[in-house]
């Protein structure tokens, strides 16, 4: 009997030792992977998402969808040209700022969509108009990532994520349970 009591003993201690020992690994990996900053060291600094006034007053009076929808894709449209053009002059700053805007812009044209959202089909025609141009946006945004110096390219790749999720979120009302109509019995 005492010999299986030892040998019960014996293992628990492994068995607890084993587990301890997992636990403390799981715990370096976890903390190790919180521990990495976000942003790396050597990146610039991401542009404020600032709307300049000239452009958020220009938005703000036009009050039909469809038109402000048009006008923020332009306002966008001319962003990114110029991003593109700074990219080529090498002039990354002006460029970080001119993303920046572009940023705004399309977070200022989603919030509105979505603030006027009342399940009609003009709607629904602005938030796919508005995911067409995000999506053509979007090669153009990895174009302008993929000739970037390592530094600036950082904030160009969180950009690309963020125009993925709004295309998503300019979707997501298309599919909505009020959506499609069924005949009721």
């Amino acid at each position: 009997m005492k010999s299986s009591t030892n040998f019960l003993n014996s293992g628990g201690k492994r068995l607890s030792m084993f587990l301890a020992l997992a636990a403390f690994h799981f715990s370096l990996f976890t903390f190790s992977a919180f521990a990495q900053p976000e942003y790396p060291e050597d990146a610039e600094p991401p542009p404020l998402k600032s709307l300049p006034k000239e452009e958020k007053t220009r938005l703000e009076a036009v009050t039909d969808v469809k038109q402000r929808t048009v006008l923020a894709l332009d306002l966008m449209e001319a962003r990114l040209k110029s991003a593109e053009t700074l990219n080529t002059d090498g002039s990354y700053v002006e460029m970080f700022v001119t993303l920046g805007s572009f940023h705004a812009v399309m977070d200022h044209t989603l919030n509105f969509l979505n603030r006027h959202d009342d399940g009609s089909r003009k709607i629904f025609s602005n938030f796919k108009k508005f995911e067409i141009s995000l999506r053509g946006f979007l090669a153009r945004l990895e174009n302008i990532r993929r000739e970037l110096p390592s530094k600036y390219e950082f904030y160009v790749r969180g950009l690309v994520k963020e125009v993925r999720d709004a295309r998503t979120k300019a979707v997501e009302p298309l599919f909505d349970d009020n959506t499609v109509r069924t005949k009721e019995n």
